[in-house]
């Protein structure tokens, strides 16, 4: 069963790392991106000792955490999820994760129209906030914390 105060829990969080001044916002962490037939696959490498909180999706899709160990902090609650693993994403998910070793994690999106723009891609995907009225804008962060 969910429990919707880890939601307001992970947003406070959110909230608290963007009052810091050491906390970067902004894709910093390495990213590849790749494409295939109605597929967008957004591969990400993240270093050890980091916090993040991850953006919110608009639908469900794959997760594949090739390397690493993480903690992560969800509705569904806490869990540790070490590599190789293979996982469903729901829709409107919002997690905070705390990577332990250098992790690599590719996340698997459907592009039905095979769409290359990364900016289309991510406002097709991502919403702004869990009920769509733009007042959370989710970026990823560096140094020892990242919201993205």
């Amino acid at each position: 069963m969910e429990d919707l105060a880890i939601r307001d829990k992970v947003m406070a969080l959110e909230t608290a790392m963007r009052q810091r001044e050491d906390v970067m916002i902004g894709d910093c962490c390495p990213l590849k991106h790749s494409f295939a037939e109605g597929l967008y696959v957004r591969e990400i490498t993240v270093p050890a000792g980091l916090l993040s909180v991850t953006k919110i999706h608009k639908y469900s899709h794959v997760t594949v955490l090739l390397k690493g160990t993480i903690l992560v902090y969800e509705e569904s609650g806490p869990k540790k999820i070490e590599a190789p693993a293979l996982f469903i994403t729901p829709a409107m998910t919002k997690r905070a994760i705390y990577h332990v070793t250098e992790v690599v994690l590719t996340t698997i999106h459907s592009n039905p129209d095979n769409e290359e723009d990364i900016d289309q891609i991510e406002e097709r995907v991502i919403a702004k906030s869990f009920d769509e009225d733009g007042t959370i804008e989710v970026k990823a962060v560096e140094d020892k914390a990242c919201l993205g």
